[in-house]
């Protein structure tokens, strides 16, 4: 019988305040080594405050934690050497070109000149930077940039990679590379802890999603187990008119043990069983003198978690974390 991975991040009991404003409120977590663990949030969750206490950034008030076995306050030192860490916003210097930048870095970590550039010309070939290497990183566009700080955050090859909300403001085809040299880091052996507000980003590279809510961790599990909390299949129906949505509501009730939702002229509803509920519904809602455009069942998305958990949705707008 397969052994579970040991756990490379332990949280037990953390909270942080600033003034009245508890960021971390008890928060206990676990991640194991090789695996992808996403944090999941709107803004003002807390996921930057807890990165920044595991990152030795910050001390909780509360609780413990440790990385890689180091205590994130009496091991600070030493477990600096062991992680890498990569923010919401490129913390490179502009004035310096991509290979100066990590060179840089490699020589703050300890390396010799010669090691720090082989290593910095190593990254920049695996970020698709070659080109760019002698350009000044003000040229740099968006996903560049992030690239080159992700870049930098490997110089010293950590075994546990902090990501934080690392594809926020990036165009499409910019958060696909980076997803996907994020995957090759996992299947390399990194473990990366990964912030997000974005639900489909969590969906794709996580093993496992923890949801966090005003410093509170609220569920953890895989994408599917957070899913199935939620419930069975989801009857979806698009009316003909929003003004006919009260009257689909009072049709559909029979078919679930929750009352449905309504938003516009869609109306949602999670059914009891799956086989012959869209001709049931579809006849309750003529007899009903409802007009249906489209009726479709689907399996509840990470978006339904974070509703059914929350109460709002995981981008609503919010304070930020405290600095």
């Amino acid at each position: 019988m397969a052994t579970a991975p040991a756990a490379a991040i332990i949280v037990r009991g953390v909270g942080k305040s600033y003034g009245d404003v508890r960021a971390l409120d008890g928060v206990d977590l676990d991640v194991a080594a090789g695996t992808v663990l996403g944090l999941l949030g709107p803004n003002g969750a807390g996921k930057t405050t807890l990165v920044r206490v595991l990152t030795t950034l910050l001390k909780p008030d509360t609780g413990t934690a440790s990385v890689l076995g180091l205590d994130v306050v009496r091991d600070a030192a030493r477990l600096r050497g062991q992680i890498g860490l990569a923010g919401q916003y490129a913390a490179i210097d502009e004035n310096l070109t991509g290979l100066e930048n990590l060179t840089m870095v490699g020589r703050l970590c300890g390396e010799s000149r010669q090691a720090a550039k082989r290593r910095g010309t190593e990254l920049l070939g695996r970020f698709d930077l070659v080109e760019a290497a002698d350009r000044v990183a003000k040229t740099y566009s968006g996903g560049m940039r992030r690239r080159l700080d992700l870049a930098a955050a490997l110089v010293a090859n950590p075994p546990v990679l902090f990501l934080d909300e690392p594809t926020i403001g990036l165009d499409p085809r910019s958060r696909l590379q980076l997803w996907e040299t994020i995957e090759g880091l996992v299947a390399d052996g990194t473990t990366v802890l990964l912030t997000t507000q974005y639900l489909d980003e969590a969906d794709r590279l996580a093993s496992r999603i923890a949801v966090i809510d005003h410093g509170k961790m609220l569920a953890e599990g895989t994408s599917d187990e957070l899913k199935d909390r939620v419930g069975g299949e989801r009857l979806e129906v698009h009316l003909d008119s929003a003004d006919q949505a009260a009257a689909a509501v009072e049709a559909l009730r029979p078919l679930g043990d929750e009352r449905p939702v309504t938003s516009g002229a869609v109306v949602e509803l999670g059914v009891r069983q799956r086989s012959g509920v869209i001709a049931d519904a579809v006849g309750r809602l003529v007899a009903a003198g409802v007009g249906v455009e489209d009726i479709s069942l689907r399996r509840p998305t990470l978006d339904d978690v974070f509703l059914a958990l929350t109460g709002h949705a995981a981008a609503e707008p919010a304070e930020d974390d405290r600095p």
